[in-house]
């Protein structure tokens, strides 16, 4: 009997909500942590494709930012949502790789171009009607012209366009992830645009 309570106990004690998994997991529970991580994979993940265009990468930077949530975890305070201290990691690792990427552009002098890279735009044509070469076409130039226009752009007008546009975030959530107020989030937003707008300006 006693021994059938404490089960029932144990289960109704087990955490069900994130605060409560976030406890559990700080506590050192490992099937709260993986609870933790599910949750949020296909995001961080996504995230990283879309900031960085290249699946590898997107996969490396996912590990990386999942052994740091890991390892900080402790540290946690609940003075911000998990989701917002979670997306800080992600696009701060994102936003160091951007950097360097840009400087070796900058030190090579080389074109870098889209091949390989995973883009929205380009994607798209994979839908395209085939009977619509022309279509086709210029669906591709239109997504090679996206992703040279994102090349352009500093590291952090990249990540702020790529959070609104891609993950669809308001300028206050953005401005907490990547750690600035809002007005400021607003005004590399605005930055970001008007280089994009023209970089396409010719094309469109």
């Amino acid at each position: 009997m006693n021994g059938a309570a404490e089960t029932v106990s144990a289960r109704l004690a087990s955490p069900t909500d994130e605060a409560g998994l976030i406890r559990a997991a700080q506590r050192g529970d490992e099937d709260a942590f993986e609870r933790l991580v599910r949750s949020y994979d296909q995001s961080v993940l996504r995230i990283a494709s879309n900031l960085l265009r290249s699946p590898d990468e997107a996969r490396d930077v996912y590990q990386e930012a999942f052994l740091k949530v890991y390892r900080n975890l402790h540290q946690f305070r609940f003075d911000c949502s998990f989701h917002t201290w979670l997306y800080r990691i992600v696009t701060n690792i994102c936003l160091d790789r951007l950097r360097r990427r840009r400087v070796r552009r900058e030190e090579s002098a080389l074109v870098e171009t889209a091949d390989g890279v995973v883009d929205r735009a380009v994607q798209a044509v994979e839908k395209a009607p085939a009977s619509d070469p022309e279509r086709q076409m210029l669906n591709r130039e239109l997504g090679s012209r996206i992703a040279a226009a994102l090349n352009e752009l500093t590291p952090r007008e990249r990540t702020v366009f790529e959070l609104r546009h891609y993950e669809g975030l308001r300028l206050r959530a953005i401005g907490e992830v990547i750690g600035t107020t809002e007005e400021a989030a607003k005004n590399c937003l605005f930055r970001a645009t008007q280089k994009m707008r023209a970089s396409l300006e010719a094309f469109v």
